[in-house]
Formats: structure tokens, C-alpha cells, sequence
């Protein structure tokens, strides 16, 4: 195992590229040293790191560090794909968020990355049968990142949550690959139902700040939800929606919105 991991860290474009964006971040600021050495360099995959910076987030009184370590370590060994997701989300973050200028970033300092990452350990261990551990998992995500996903929830891989402010997502809401959202996006219910309640988001869609989508609708992959939208009906794939309710305004204006990032109502066609 140490053998295999050691060619995983050799043929890793990311984690080499943080361990070495890292060496460079302590040469411009030396008192980093001690938090970039204990949260990048001191492990040996991004796998650690990740685990280490996961485990340290969500630590309380309440749940050790170590505890946490130890669970997020066996997620990773266990499940690789878990993994894979997170690299996705870091280079989609990289990508989309002209804020973020390293890969290091998203590993150390941004909560919307730490965040959905919490959400799938959380995930994990709801799909494992450890619901109760599971919820711990999803509190303390709320608390320490104000985003608040429900372990059960389903999201894929390549999500770039910018700001990460006050995010809701519930139990049987499904979410894409490639999606993007800002801060305040709910994906809820409209009542008290118990059954299939929450959206179907497609891939590639960009959900603007403070869009709330409610209800068992589908939103269709590359489609834009604009900023302060209410959506309560279905929207088709490849549309702009805007309004409360929102409404059909034109097509999406690219051929991946959450990639371009625009949220300019004055591009729809």
C-alpha cells in the first residue's frame, strides 16, 4: 500500500502542484510556515491533506480531531472516487473563481471547498449506514462553513460553490457534475412532503447568489438561474430563468454557463 501510494503522489499533477505552490507561499511569508507545513507538506498524498484539513475544520469538544482523522482516512482509502471529486472541485474553483490563484487555495482557506468536501464525507457515511454520524458531520458543517447539505443529498463532481454563505441543500436534491452556485442558493421543498421533494439540478448548470429552486423540478443541464430567482417550475435545458417566479428570458448564452461564470442578463439571445 505505501508502495502504491508513493506512484499515486508521483503521477498527482495536483498535489505535486500545491506541495510545490506551498514551498513557494513559506519563501513569501515564513510565519505560514507552521500552518502551509502542518496543512500541505507534513503529508504525503492529498488524500492526507485533505483528511487533516477536513478532521481539523470539524473538530469540536464534542468529536476529536483524531476521531475525525481516522474516519476521513478510511473514507478515502476505501472509496477513491471521494477523492477524485475533490480534486475536480478544486480545479473547477481554480478555474471559474478569478479570486483563486493557486491550487493551494481552496485546500486552505476557502469554505466552499471545505465544505462540499465535508459533504461528502458526510455522504459517505450516510451511504455506509452511519446516519447518525453522518448528521454530526452535516451540523458541524453548518456551523463552522454556513452551508448546510443534507448527507443524503446527491451532488457530483466538479462543483465550485463561490463564497459559500448560507447554502441549503436537502435530502433528495440531486445535483450534477460541473455545476457552479454563489452564496445563498437553496435547492428546498415547498412544504412538508416526506417523499421525493427537492430539485434535479442537470450539469453544467450556473445557479446565480441568492436563487432559491424548490421543490421535485428539474432544471436542465447548462441552463442559468439568475440571482435572486425564485424557481418553482421545471426549466428546459440551455435556458436563462430569471424572476420570482422565475420565468424563460432566453437561452443560455453559452454552451457552459456554470464554466463562464456569466451572470449578465444583457448576453441572453
Amino acid at each position: 500500500m505505501a508502495h502504491l501510494q508513493t506512484n499515486l503522489t508521483e503521477v498527482d499533477p495536483v498535489w505535486h502542484r500545491i506541495c510545490e505552490e506551498a514551498e513557494t507561499a513559506i519563501a513569501d511569508e515564513p510565519l505560514m510556515g507552521g500552518l502551509i507545513h502542518a496543512g500541505v507538506l507534513h503529508h504525503k498524498t492529498f488524500e492526507g491533506a485533505l483528511a487533516y484539513r477536513i478532521s481539523m475544520k470539524l473538530a469540536s469538544p464534542e468529536m476529536s480531531e483524531q476521531i475525525l482523522r481516522e474516519i476521513a482516512d478510511q473514507a478515502y482509502q476505501s472509496t477513491p472516487e471521494l477523492a477524485a471529486a475533490a480534486r475536480a472541485d478544486l480545479v473547477a474553483t481554480y478555474d471559474r473563481d478569478p479570486a483563486c490563484h493557486r491550487f493551494m487555495k481552496p485546500l486552505l482557506f476557502f469554505k466552499g471547498f471545505q465544505a462540499v468536501q465535508s459533504y461528502r464525507l458526510g455522504h459517505w457515511l450516510y451511504q455506509n449506514g452511519r446516519k447518525d454520524m453522518a448528521y454530526f458531520i452535516q451540523m458541524r458543517t453548518s456551523e463552522m462553513f454556513g452551508v448546510d447539505i443534507h448527507p443524503a443529498a446527491r451532488i457530483g463532481k466538479g462543483i465550485m460553490i463561490d463564497h459559500a454563505h448560507s447554502i441549503v441543500v436537502g435530502e433528495t436534491a440531486v445535483v450534477g457534475d460541473n455545476v457552479s452556485m454563489l452564496h445563498s442558493v437553496t435547492l428546498g421543498g415547498t412544504g412538508k412532503e416526506d417523499d421525493d421533494r427537492h430539485p434535479k439540478i442537470g450539469d453544467g448548470v450556473l445557479i446565480g447568489a441568492g436563487a432559491k429552486v424548490l421543490g421535485n423540478i428539474t432544471v436542465g443541464h447548462c441552463s442559468r438561474i439568475a440571482a435572486g430567482s425564485v424557481v418553482l417550475d421545471a426549466v428546459p435545458p440551455m435556458k436563462t430563468v430569471a424572476g420570482v417566479p422565475a420565468k424563460i428570458v432566453g437561452e443560455a448564452g453559452c454552451s457552459q454557463p456554470s464554466i463562464s461564470m456569466d451572470q449578465l442578463l444583457g448576453h441572453v439571445r
